[in-house]
């Protein structure tokens, strides 16, 4: 059996503390050190716009953004509805055509949790995985019952965080 015959498992990346993406990054970088093929489908990121997405497309791993150049408070607007299902639909066919050794599903826990997804939709997305892909979903707002449909469920916990003082998203850390 060789090593890419033995991925298949789903990893859920939650909580309010910082790091969910990028645990789901190194994974990415992990994957394709070892010869695996990568692809990460953001769901609420516009593409181009912070640092990580340039040099994880560099280290070769596919990345397609579908969240629009604004960010969603509150209520959802009709065209962040739009987009998110167009990045279901998308990882729909990655997820299920065994052609990625590792997807990632970047904030599609927070497209749930804004109610842009139905998280009934997303648990057929998982059942349709392909034998061998690593699936991993990332975002604040995980709603519990994926869990259960998950291998690996890590759960990062705000304890302390520079924003609570007054320091806005820094380039090279928060973006």
């Amino acid at each position: 059996m060789t090593w890419k015959e033995k991925l298949g498992l789903v990893h859920i990346y939650t909580g309010n503390g910082k790091g969910k993406t990028t645990a789901a990054f190194g994974l990415a970088i992990r994957m394709l050190g070892s010869g695996g093929r990568v692809i990460i489908i953001q769901f609420m990121k516009a593409g181009g716009v912070y640092g990580e997405q340039k040099k994880i497309a560099e280290c070769g791993a596919v990345i397609e953004s579908f969240g629009l150049p604004k960010f969603v408070h509150g209520k959802p607007e009709p065209d962040d509805i739009e987009a998110a299902k167009r990045a279901l639909e998308r990882a729909k066919e990655v997820v299920s055509s065994g052609e990625w050794d590792l997807v990632i599903l970047d904030e599609i826990c927070v497209a749930l949790g804004f109610k842009m997804l139905d998280v009934e939709d997303v648990k057929e997305l998982i059942k349709s995985k392909a034998p061998n892909t690593e699936l991993v979903l990332t975002g604040r707002y995980c709603p519990e019952e994926l869990f259960e449909l998950a291998d690996y469920v890590t759960e990062m916990r705000e304890v302390k965080h520079p924003y609570q003082r007054g320091v806005i998203a820094r380039k090279g850390v928060e973006y």
